[in-house]
């Protein structure tokens, strides 16, 4: 079957592509960190232009994010065969069209952050710089998923100074939950990739220590995530309903790693995908809920 070119798709066509190179669905990662940071900042429903700043900040970000990934890593994708059909190694999308997607995140990221506390439009560019930085991290060192969960680690911080113009300890402990938890499901993710980032030379978790290593060093990393959810929960002084949140999470993550085992990878895209997603919606959910009720 041939591969439809830049020049022969649409604009329409092109923008398609693009959102579903990155992955916009996914989105869900992200933004129940902030969404929940921001109930608890309100305690209860958050100001609704605020809010709406902030998810409009959270989803630009993420798209600059993926686009730089998209063009940093082009050649590196070229050569992996799970990838090789993305928009640029297949020659559907110019680097040129994905650079302008990127430099129209930036100032759609620009408008949400200047309509926020000013300390937040200060502090923005280590935003992009964490976001452009993370996809040169897998070509120096097997610590790279902490690169892209250094960029969760900011969000509950960035969400709170945005809304208030100051930081709480408990929004550091929540993003440190966000940070392990994000390394260990990338770290998973990165397992699909194991006999191509050696033969590349990509750095990884699971490329230095085989997939056993790698899963037990996602455990360990899931763990550590429920310990900062209850730390920062403590610290917030927060009703039940959020430890409710925090133990359902639990459940979940213990379960998405229940569906993979050095000796079984088939649901390795269930795990990875549909899990992460469905911990993030619950735990978002749950704690914006205890704020409301509280």
């Amino acid at each position: 079957m041939s591969t439809t070119t830049s020049s022969e798709m649409g604009a329409m066509g092109r923008i398609l592509l693009f959102t579903e190179e990155i992955k916009v669905e996914h989105s869900v990662f992200a933004l129940p960190f902030a969404v929940a940071t921001s109930f608890i900042v309100f305690s209860g429903w958050p100001n609704d232009w605020a809010f709406a700043w902030i998810v409009v900040g959270m989803v630009s970000a993420r798209t600059l994010g993926m686009a730089a990934n998209r063009l940093i890593d082009a050649e590196i994708d070229t050569r992996n065969p799970r990838t090789a059909n993305r928009g640029i190694p297949s020659g559907q999308l110019k680097k040129w069209h994905v650079a302008a997607w990127g430099l129209v995140s930036i100032a759609i990221f620009a408008v949400a952050v200047s309509q926020l506390d000013s300390v937040a439009w200060v502090l923005s560019p280590i935003v992009l710089v964490a976001l452009i930085g993370y996809p040169y991290a897998k070509r120096f060192t097997w610590l790279a998923h902490f690169a892209l969960g250094t960029v969760y680690l900011i969000i509950p911080p960035a969400t709170w100074i945005a809304l208030t113009g100051e930081l709480e300890f408990g929004a550091v402990l929540l993003g440190v939950a966000a940070m392990f938890w994000v390394a260990g499901f990338d770290t998973i993710y990165a397992i699909a990739d194991l006999k191509v980032d050696r033969e590349q030379g990509i750095h990884s978790i699971p490329a230095k220590f085989d997939i056993a290593g790698a899963l037990y060093s996602a455990r360990g990393f899931h763990a550590i995530t429920v310990t900062f959810l209850v730390l920062s929960g403590i610290a917030f002084d927060v009703n039940f309903v959020y430890f409710i949140g925090v133990g359902a999470a639990a459940l979940l993550l213990a379960y998405e790693h229940s569906l993979i085992s050095p000796n079984d990878l088939s649901k390795l895209g269930a795990a990875f995908f549909t899990m992460n997603g469905i911990i993030a919606i619950v735990f978002g959910t749950i704690v914006s809920i205890g704020t409301v009720v509280d």
